[in-house]
């Protein structure tokens, strides 16, 4: 393979010298110019060798398979030539990409720090540093009056590092010591460091090849973690004694069934660790006492396939958040030792219970209704109960970090497309709400220059599928803008409208955001995910063309103006749109695209193709074989004009192989019959979630806002 670069333009040539050659080989067909043609910058072209796959009769040739194999020569060289190529054509955005970073690093306030929150005797929190990455953790006694600790800076470990991720943090019951778990090459293999928060010594129980998970027991001394097979799946559950070696940790269990994970947790009471051995559709929850740390792990309720429950502890009772005959889930409770069930709240059909968060005193409840979340308050000395108003009709709400089990105020997060992000404190007994924080947007931003609303477009099945629009205030929203529509749509997952900064460097350009709450979300409750998966999974697709197409109708954008994105299961949904649609836009970025579906699912060697099963289907069984074969991007690619896109990927992504975007890209340029761009951009230290920095991130995130303003037009 070639890799490809620039050609440079060769010598100029002199009449003279034109005239003798001419002369001298008796031709004519020299020299017509003063220079040379300038060649046209080529794609590399991936070799094809093919495979034959068959399955339940069928026969297919896979003539990319050979990029599987990571770390030969013959496919980094690929990659490379892919980036270089990919960078030669964006070397015209460059001036483009440094003017976005600015602009979004001028957005940020750079030397900033969390609300902090009480856990036993100190106050937590987060800062960061102007100029540095990464998150410095730190607490304060209670009155945060007494002199700062710094618990763990990672920008010092960064150091060693070119990427790194935090995924637990956990202080020790007496808060004497810190676990905590990283990742140091996007590949999602953990481990965990002890650290001495007195002399801030590391201890010598350094732990590998772990989930991230990690607990402590009320002794200060026993950790437990979860643990990974060789398809990355958590499947064990471990016990650590402090200073032993690893090899000396005690499995407590290891769950057979591929299908599901092992999971590890406390209960915001501090009584109970939870072992959750779950699937996609079903779960099963065992407790240990955090005070028995060397004790048994008690069963809640066994595994009955397709029922999901979620355990909660309070006093005498265990609350089970469970979908067992509640579509949209209901919420019991049971005494601990022992009796039937009560029901507390009981399945509605509008509303879809989320989750549960309880106090002493109280219980904060999360629901969406016509998908918007809201919040409800039970007291349990009143019985009553209380909704929270919020201040928009479009936003986005949670919980947030209080594991003070005592606490007299509920913490949580508020945002919208045009409110930053913000921590409030409501008074349980009260209702009243304290604005503790909002992050603070440098730059100028202010929010009434902006308009955000919700429109609904039919679907190819007579549904309506939610839109949600940000737009500039003085745009004509119907003057056929440029816009970027956003769209996922698999595992229930919904992304509600918080607030980015990054995003408004499009929408000061004039450019219309749009995001589409398709099936295969839970927007408008358990059934709007259900119908957008398994043998119902092209009801998605449908779904994102026609809120496409209704932008278009209604005059916001046409087909020449519109942007198309989405990551991981999303990128299968850009992948699947492409093909079913190739002209419902101009630009389209899949990132990390789940696009070799039928290979991927075929593969139980590859991390969450057996636990995934239950989304997509098992291509083994023909049924299901037929089904994702007929919209699987990598088979359906045909011979005919492509939008300009420009394909993401993490070469350690353990999520979405490297090499499924690389196949899919490859096929793309052997049979697509137009002239536009087909760029492919693997980062070749990073997984699934891009960079880790923060100013490294929008690095990123400017050079495919550059690739969709180029393509649009809109050059400055």
């Amino acid at each position: 393979m070639r890799r490809s670069t620039l050609l440079k333009k060769g010598p100029h040539l002199t009449k003279t010298e034109i005239g003798l050659t001419t002369l001298f080989l008796g031709i004519i067909i020299i020299g017509l110019k003063m220079t040379p043609p300038k060649q046209k910058l080529m794609p590399p072209v991936a070799k094809r060798i093919p495979k034959d796959v068959t399955i339940h009769g069928d026969k297919r040739i896979d003539n990319y398979f050979w990029l599987r194999e990571r770390d030969s020569q013959p496919v980094l060289d690929y990659l490379n030539a892919e980036n270089d190529y990919t960078f030669s054509k964006m070397k015209p955005t460059e001036k483009l990409q440094k003017k976005l970073v600015q602009e979004m690093r001028g957005r940020i306030k750079e030397d900033d720090a969390t609300v902090p929150y009480k856990f036993g005797t100190f106050m937590y929190y987060t800062r960061t540093e102007e100029g540095k990455q990464y998150d410095i953790y730190c607490r304060k006694p209670g009155s945060m009056t007494g002199e700062e600790q710094v618990t763990l800076n990672l920008n010092v470990m960064a150091q060693k590092h070119d990427y790194l991720v935090l995924n637990a943090y956990k202080i020790s019951p007496d808060e004497q010591k810190l676990a905590f778990t990283i990742d140091t090459s996007g590949a999602e293999l953990h481990k965990m460091i002890i650290t001495d928060l007195e002399s801030g010594r590391i201890l010598d129980d350094n732990l590998s090849n772990l989930d991230g998970a990690v607990e402590w027991a009320n002794d200060n001394k026993t950790l437990f973690y979860t643990k990974l097979d060789e398809a990355q799946r958590p499947y064990q559950l471990w016990r650590h004694q402090l200073g032993q070696e690893q090899s000396q940790d005690i499995l407590i269990h290891e769950e057979n069934d591929d299908r599901y994970n092992v999971g590890l947790h406390r209960t915001k009471s501090g009584a109970f660790l939870k072992m959750s051995l779950g699937s996609n559709m079903t779960t099963e929850v065992h407790l240990l006492d955090r005070n028995d740390p060397l004790g048994d792990w008690e069963m809640v309720q066994p595994r009955e396939q397709g029922v999901e429950y979620y355990i909660y502890h309070h006093g005498n009772y265990l609350y089970r958040l469970t979908n067992k005959d509640a579509i949209n889930f209901k919420l019991v409770r049971q005494s601990i030792t022992g009796g039937g069930d009560e029901e507390i709240i009981p399945n509605r059909e509008t509303c879809y219970l989320k989750d549960i968060t309880l106090f002493k005193d109280h219980m904060a409840v999360l629901e969406r209704v016509e998908g918007n979340l809201t919040i409800r308050i039970f007291d349990f000395q009143e019985e009553s109960w209380h909704a929270l108003e919020m201040d928009e009709e479009i936003y986005s709400v949670e919980f947030d970090a209080n594991y003070d089990w005592n606490s007299d105020f509920l913490r949580m997060s508020y945002g919208s497309f045009i409110t930053p992000f913000s921590i409030y404190d409501v008074n349980l007994n009260t209702h009243d709400k304290t604005l503790k924080k909002r992050e603070e947007i440098l730059g100028g931003y202010d929010p009434d220059n902006y308009i955000t609303e919700r429109i609904w477009a039919p679907t190819h099945d007579g549904k309506k599928v939610a839109i949600t629009l940000l737009y500039k205030k003085g745009l004509n929203l119907k003057g056929n803008n440029p816009c970027f529509l956003w769209g996922y749509g698999s595992y229930g997952a919904t992304y509600d409208p918080w607030f980015s900064s990054n995003i408004f460097s499009m929408v000061d350009r004039g450019v219309v955001y749009a995001r589409a709450h398709i099936r295969g979300s839970s927007f408008l409750g358990r059934q709007w995910y259900i119908d957008g998966r398994l043998k119902n999974k092209k009801n998605t697709f449908h779904d994102f063309i026609s809120a496409g197409n209704f932008l278009a109708e209604e005059g916001i954008t046409s087909p020449e103006k519109l942007a198309i994105y989405g990551g991981s299961a999303g990128g299968l949904l850009i992948g699947a749109v492409v093909n079913m649609a190739p002209n419902l836009c101009k630009v389209a970025i899949p990132s990390v695209p789940f696009v070799d579906v039928i290979n991927t699912m075929l593969d139980e060697s590859i991390p969450l193709t057996v636990t995934e099963f239950e989304e997509w289907g098992n291509p083994k069984e023909k049924d299901y074989y037929n089904y994702m074969l007929s919209y699987s991007p990598y088979e359906n690619v045909e011979q005919m004009d492509y939008p300009h896109m420009l394909v993401l990927a993490g070469y350690n992504d353990p999520r979405v192989q490297y090499w499924e975007p690389a196949k899919w890209t490859a096929q793309l340029r052997s049979m697509k019959t137009d002239q536009n761009d087909l760029l492919l951009k693997t980062i070749m230290g990073a997984g699934h979630f891009s960079s880790s920095g923060r100013f490294d991130y929008l690095k990123d995130v400017a050079f495919y806002y550059a690739f969709i303003l180029d393509k649009l037009g809109i050059k400055s």
